[in-house]
């Protein structure tokens, strides 16, 4: 098995600035529900990837197999989840070999949930800038990374409906850097509007059924102000929403 590092930091907010240095999260926002076993997030990130793949099948996901350093259990999907696709930003032709749409079959189990949330509300793409992005050249053999590196996190940025609208989290969040909380009776937009009220439900329904254990949004910093960062986080109970 692939040794698991366990610190946590701010991933980058775009595929192409993986070098970006990473800002820590103050430990204070950090929380442990009693029942943090039952979350979808906790039990998939403790799956093997022969078991992970086994629940695959079982939800009949079409995906292959692939190869990525630091990811335990990689693969990309062949096609959509529950008729929500989910698109790498860059060209058509990129698609079959970009490493961003390569993911972690356990951030896969949680997106397979997640498209149902989203195909609720009509949504039946996903354009994310990410889910792979490969560590440094000098990450260790047989390291299991974490976040982006270990194929565990997508960066959502925009969801099209059947009509042809579009929820932008840049567009449409309105929310602004230390705004808290993001989800719950007290949290609110900047600027209400249908756009930002549906966006807002999608994904505080997420949150509430524990789908991801960290969820990052532009409430959070300037990095995210394009995009919201949902990642599981292999081996632990706490979760993060900001």
């Amino acid at each position: 098995m692939l040794a698991t590092s366990t610190a946590y930091a701010d991933s980058p907010s775009h595929a192409r600035k993986h070098a970006r240095p990473r800002t820590a999260v103050s430990s204070s926002r950090f929380t442990t529900p009693s029942d943090a076993d039952r979350s979808p997030a906790v039990r998939y990130g403790q799956l093997s990837q022969g078991d992970c793949e086994t629940e695959l099948a079982v939800r009949h996901i079409p995906f292959v197999r692939e190869s990525a350093r630091g990811v335990r259990a990689p693969v990309r999907l062949l096609g959509p989840l529950h008729g929500v696709t989910f698109r790498a930003d860059v060209s058509e032709s990129a698609r079959e070999t970009t490493p961003y749409e390569i993911g972690d079959c356990r951030l896969i189990l949680a997106l397979d949930d997640f498209s149902q949330i989203l195909a609720a509300h009509d949504v039946i793409e996903v354009h994310h800038y990410s889910m792979y992005r490969p560590p440094p050249k000098s990450w260790p053999d047989g390291k299991e990374a974490i976040q982006h590196a270990g194929a565990l996190a997508l960066d959502a940025a925009r969801f099209i409906k059947k009509d042809g609208t579009k929820l932008s989290v840049l567009d449409d969040f309105h929310g602004h850097i230390g705004a808290a909380p993001t989800c719950g009776e007290h949290a609110k937009a900047d600027k209400v509007t249908p756009e930002s009220t549906e966006i807002r439900a999608i994904l505080c329904e997420a949150v509430d059924r524990r789908l991801f254990n960290v969820v990052l949004t532009p409430n959070y910093n300037k990095p995210h102000r394009n995009h919201f960062h949902l990642e599981v986080t292999a081996g632990v109970k706490w979760f993060l929403v900001h």
